[in-house]
């Protein structure tokens, strides 16, 4: 054997030392209680707090010293003279790559690319006028069809939105085609067709399993070419998406998530895309808790679109249930010692499955699949998960077989899923909130991100807006929670100028279903008085004839271009 081949020889036993000891690398997982889940987009915003037990586990793995590397380098080089050695060996070094069955694989960079996004909100608390504009970079990935994938919150309330590939230094125009706000991914397309030069989309790869490499590549802050991070997967459980409050499907890993990297993908060691980086966990001593959004979802996003020409959204099964692991209460509600099931508590009027539900039945399995006592169902590998895994695989108005056992009796429903309308919606789908104003009292619906802009603090939302947040059921499609968001101070509503975020009950004794009931209502008013019944026992009186000819005139003092949103002048043919 020559001096050649005994140093390559050697060298692939020091590569293999290596890269059996890195994959061996373990980290002492953490989670404490308080957690605060945060977007990763650019503005980092805290939007959802989760919660979970105390528990400590830590772990100790030695690996291979480097120094005997370094040592072997230096005999090589001076029996040697350097050259072929310092190449071999600083290939042997360096970042472990990812390899299959001994084959080397590189993820396909050239299909990450950078969003470029200007946003402009609405202003809740002045509803006839936009915030100020402002920018912010994430990530995204190619897929198949000429489309782009990335999350939800990184072209929220878009005005523009451009794309960069790594080895361009054109940013291209692109048209978002969808946005998924409950599962955090928007599709985007580009209509240049230069931008498709040179550019293979990603394959998506079946879900990861525990332990398994993934690497997250994307833009994150820190600089601007493409940044690399690998972690293994800690962890696959039902995950609270931040950015619109709903469960889904979700993958923790221990790689780095920053702000920009949004968007970005997960390869697994084939180089396929198991997922897409969305969110991260941030709080003193958590550090590289990283969320990802699994190809199960991301998958169920495209199918939706594919199958619709549009999202139509993740179905839930609309009702509020209690775990049943306590056997008195399994016994008093009739449970058989083999039966197991969760408790419905609540059925959503709105949801389609109100027709076959009721309140006190036990739901004892989804589709064939028996429902545990804790609300869990078996998934892989010996695991369990939530069964809202189960309604997640559906499409909205597929059917969904429910067997419940109720008065003793065991009964089997077939029902269309659907997505409940909320008495407080999770978002307002790009559309400018509704108002309308009258003498100076400025009336508008509420929405989650209505009660997020006046009360970034949750602490400080007024106590019954946060209890109907909680557990307020609409008890029609067309139900809205009106309140007087505020009162544009003027001498017709002297003494009612502290009147802000409260309910209004009822209109001259008849109840307010929503707003447009409202404007209508107030409009068509022949009566002497205005009178709005707000929670509280609070009242409002107006002289009519003096309140509608005062609102011009404040109108125009605030420099307010109408006393109605557009949204309310189609519907009531103002």
């Amino acid at each position: 054997m020559s001096n050649q081949e005994a140093i390559i020889s050697a060298l692939e036993v020091c590569k293999m030392q290596r890269d059996s000891g890195l994959l061996a690398l373990g980290e002492a997982e953490k989670s404490s209680r308080h957690h605060r889940i945060q977007s990763d987009g650019a503005d980092s915003k805290t939007l959802v707090e989760a919660t979970e037990d105390n528990s400590e586990v830590e772990s100790e793995v030695k690996t291979p010293s480097i120094v005997s590397i370094n040592n072997f380098s230096n005999e090589l080089k001076s029996a040697n003279g350097g050259g072929i050695v310092d190449v071999l060996l600083s290939d042997a070094i360096q970042s472990p790559p990812m390899w299959d069955n001994g084959v080397k694989v590189v993820p396909s960079m050239d299909a990450v690319v950078k969003v470029f996004c200007t946003h402009t909100e609405p202003n809740f608390s002045l509803p006839w006028q936009m915030k100020r504009p402002y920018s912010s970079s994430s990530s995204g990935v190619v897929i198949r069809g000429r489309r782009v994938l990335t999350n939800a919150h990184s072209v929220e309330h878009y005005t523009q939105v451009k794309l960069k590939k790594r080895s361009s230094d054109t940013k291209y125009l692109a048209t978002v085609l969808a946005i998924g706000t409950e599962c955090d991914i928007a599709m985007l397309t580009v209509n240049d067709d230069e931008f498709w030069e040179d550019v293979v989309p990603v394959e998506f790869g079946s879900l990861p399993a525990l332990q398994d490499a993934v690497t997250v590549v994307g833009y994150p802050i820190g600089g601007d070419t493409i940044s690399v991070t690998s972690g293994v997967v800690s962890r696959i459980e039902i995950l609270s998406y931040s950015h619109d409050s709903t469960e889904l499907l979700g993958i923790q890993v221990d790689a780095a998530i920053n702000s920009g990297n949004s968007g970005g993908p997960a390869f697994n060691n084939k180089g396929q895309c198991v997922g897409i980086a969305f969110q991260c966990l941030k709080d003193q001593g958590v550090d590289n808790i990283g969320y990802v959004i699994p190809t199960p979802v991301i998958t169920h996003f495209i199918t939706d679109y594919e199958k619709s020409g549009q999202y139509t959204g993740f179905p839930i099964l609309g009702i509020e249930w209690q775990k049943m692991e306590n056997p008195v209460l399994r016994k008093a509600m009739g449970m058989k010692p083999d039966q197991k099931g969760i408790r419905v508590r609540r059925v959503e009027p709105t949801a389609l499955e109100s027709c076959c539900l009721k309140p006190s039945d036990i739901i004892l399995s989804f589709d064939g699949v028996d429902i545990a006592n804790d609300g869990t169902v078996p998934f892989r590998n010996r695991e369990r998960i939530g069964f809202s895994y189960l309604i997640s695989q559906k499409y909205t108005g597929q059917k969904a077989v429910i067997k419940v056992l109720r008065d003793n009796e065991v009964l089997e429903f077939s029902t269309n899923l659907s997505i409940p309308k909320r008495l407080m919606p999770l978002h307002i789908n790009g559309m400018p909130p509704s108002y309308y104003i009258v003498a100076g009292f400025v009336f508008t619906h509420v929405t989650i991100p209505y009660l997020q802009s006046e009360y970034p603090n949750v602490m400080d939302t007024p106590i019954k807006l946060l209890e109907k947040q909680l557990h307020a059921m609409a008890q029609s499609e067309d139900e809205q929670l009106v309140v007087v968001s505020q009162v544009l101070v003027a001498d017709i509503n002297i003494g009612y100028e502290d009147i802000a975020n409260t309910q209004v009950i009822s209109f001259n004794g008849k109840p307010v279903k929503n707003l447009k009931s409202l404007v209508q209502m107030v409009e068509e008013c022949n009566e002497e008085y205005l009178t709005f019944d707000l929670e509280y026992q609070q009242i409002v009186v107006l002289e009519t004839k003096g309140a509608k000819a005062a609102t011009h005139d404040i109108v125009r003092k605030n420099c307010i271009t109408s006393a109605m949103s557009d949204d309310l002048k189609a519907e009531i043919n103002y």
